[in-house]
This record gives C-alpha cells, sequence and structure tokens, in this order.
C-alpha cells in the first residue's frame, strides 16, 4: 500500500480577511518548479513545465473576478474548484500551481484527485470498457443480422491484434461499422458515468467540506487491488477545495462553484500520453476511441465552465470555445 502524499494539503489559513487576501495577491515566477508536488493520486507526481506557470498565471487573475464575491456571500468563506478536461491536458500541473498560489495568499487549499474515486482500478477498469465494447458490438450484429461464423473468425483475430476498433477496417469490411458503431453506444453509456465513477463519493465529500467539517474520509486508490482504502484528512482552516478530474464539470457531481476547463485535442492527449507511457496500449485504435468519447463529455458539459483555457493557453469564452 502506498504512503499517503502530505504535500497536496498546503497552506493553513492565515488570514483572517479571505477575500483581501485573495485581492492583494500577484503570483510571482516560481524559481523551482520541481519542489512543487501537490499531487493526490498514490504513486503519482507532477511535472511543471515553465509555460505551465504563464497559463496558471492567467487562470489566477479570473479567478480574482469570481472568488470574492462568492466567498463575500458565505459564512464560512469555502468554495469549490474543478481543474477537469482531457487526460494530458496539464491538469495536475494547474492544480498544483494554483495551490501553490493559495498557499503563499495565506489560504488553506486542499487538492483532491478524481482519479481515486472509480469504482475498479486501473486494469480492471480498462478490461471492463473493453469488455463493454466488444458485447456490445456482437450484440450489434446479431440484432442486425449481419452476424456469421465466417465474419465471428475475422472479429476473433481482429480482436486478438487489438484492432476490432480500427475505422479503416470498415472500408474493406462494411459490417464492421455495424459492429464499432454499436460498441461505441454501449461504451458511452458507461464512460464518465455513476457505472464507472463514484460520483456519490465525491458528492459527500464536497458536502461535508462545505458544511463546515472538520475531519472527511478520502478514498485512496492506487493500480493494485489491494492498494484501495481511506485516510482521515484535516481539512481545519480549509477554505478552497481543488477537484482535479478529467470528470470534473460532470452533470453527476453536485456543489463545484468554480470550473476550470482545460482544452485539447483526442491527438494532443493521445501525444501527451505517449509521453507519459499513460497506457500499455497507447496507440490502440480503442483507446483513441475511448479519448474521443472523453472529449465529447467534456464539450457536452463545457457551457458550465466558468473559466476556458486553450490548450496555446489563450483564455477564451464559451462561444469561442464552440468555434475552435
Amino acid at each position: 500500500m502506498f504512503a499517503l502524499n502530505k504535500s497536496y494539503m498546503i497552506g493553513k489559513n492565515k488570514n483572517t480577511d479571505i477575500v483581501q487576501a485573495i485581492l492583494n495577491y500577484v503570483p510571482e515566477k516560481i524559481e523551482d518548479l520541481r519542489r512543487i508536488s501537490a499531487c493526490d493520486a498514490p504513486d503519482s507526481h507532477v511535472n511543471i513545465k515553465e509555460i505551465q506557470e504563464v497559463y496558471a498565471g492567467k487562470v489566477w487573475k479570473e479567478l480574482k473576478a469570481y472568488l470574492p464575491n462568492l466567498l463575500s456571500g458565505r459564512p464560512k468563506r469555502k468554495a469549490v474548484l474543478t481543474v477537469c478536461g482531457g487526460s494530458g491536458t496539464g491538469k495536475t500541473g494547474m492544480a498544483a500551481l494554483l495551490s501553490e498560489y493559495f498557499y503563499r495568499a495565506g489560504i488553506g487549499c486542499r487538492t483532491v484527485s478524481g482519479d481515486n474515486y472509480p469504482h475498479r482500478i486501473p486494469f480492471y477498469n480498462d478490461a471492463e470498457r473493453l469488455r463493454i465494447y466488444r458485447e456490445g458490438g456482437l450484440h450489434g450484429l446479431i440484432l442486425a443480422e449481419a452476424y456469421s461464423k465466417e465474419r465471428a473468425k475475422k472479429l476473433s483475430d481482429y480482436q486478438a491484434r487489438g484492432m476490432d476498433a480500427d475505422p479503416a477496417l470498415r472500408n474493406d469490411e462494411p459490417w464492421m461499422d455495424i459492429y464499432q458503431s454499436a460498441g461505441r453506444r454501449e461504451l458511452k453509456g458507461y464512460l464518465g458515468t455513476e457505472k464507472e465513477l463514484a460520483f456519490g463519493e465525491i458528492n459527500d465529500v464536497i458536502a461535508a467540506f462545505l458544511g463546515g467539517a472538520s475531519d472527511i474520509w478520502l478514498r485512496r486508490m492506487g493500480k493494485k487491488e489491494e492498494d484501495v482504502w481511506y485516510e482521515k484528512a484535516d481539512f481545519t482552516d480549509t477554505n478552497i477545495l481543488l477537484l482535479e478530474w478529467t470528470h470534473g464539470n460532470s452533470d453527476f457531481i453536485k456543489g463545484v462553484d468554480i470550473p476550470i476547463l482545460l482544452c485539447g485535442t483526442p491527438e494532443e492527449t493521445l501525444s501527451r500520453r505517449k509521453e507519459r507511457n499513460r497506457d500499455a496500449q497507447v496507440e490502440s485504435p480503442f483507446v483513441a476511441s475511448v479519448l474521443q468519447i472523453e472529449q465529447e463529455l467534456q464539450q457536452k458539459n463545457a457551457y458550465k465552465a466558468k473559466i476556458i483555457l486553450s490548450g496555446e493557453g489563450e483564455l477564451l469564452t464559451y462561444e469561442e470555445y464552440c468555434k475552435n
């Protein structure tokens, strides 16, 4: 079992005037970005690039336009932020930098990673995603009366090579369009939903935080089956809960005040996952399909984001986001 990384909780509330502290603080260049390790996922670390510091500074300026009025209207002076977006868009680095800014402003902030809240560890969740896709595809072929022993043999070969989600197969095998379309429909009913993720537990954490709880149980998840446990976290004098998660802007989450959306295309996400060696099958057509569906979920909920940052670090309105 991994030891709990304490560094993701940074700063206690040293200022009685939280609003003024936020208004007064202006981010200065951080000399050593390597020492920032505000990451809540066990066995994970954050590698912050200098350009991300520039991006975080822009987001901080936007937060100064939202947070003062929000906190002023709350007796407990607490707010929930989420940094969301596709995998590889820089969420962990952004959350770490914003946490550092709150710390330097004298404001207690705790980062919570949504990567601790799938129902299954990554290995089993990946397997469940693939099972749902393939089972859905087979059912689609049967319903369309497009299933045969000959096609079953070909499909088995495609699956064995991890190619059954490759759109190029439709050119020579039109029946694969039925299989892939049906598989994607089933997969959409799983990805980013309560079937895959423990949104109820995240909502309980948010509700407890906003209610002023001092001690809150947080879920921890590593990569092995035995690496799932809970830790009681101290939220005393914590004013900002920062949720860092791909699905942080989902309709299933309740209580988020300021969603911060980081943009990226599925192609950019795939490239960054390769850089980080994120998946054993990172270049498979199935992973590409998963990333595309996740991108569609981000686009669907983008209208709720208070702050939208492009992949090039430009602040966007929702209308500008829709044009990209």
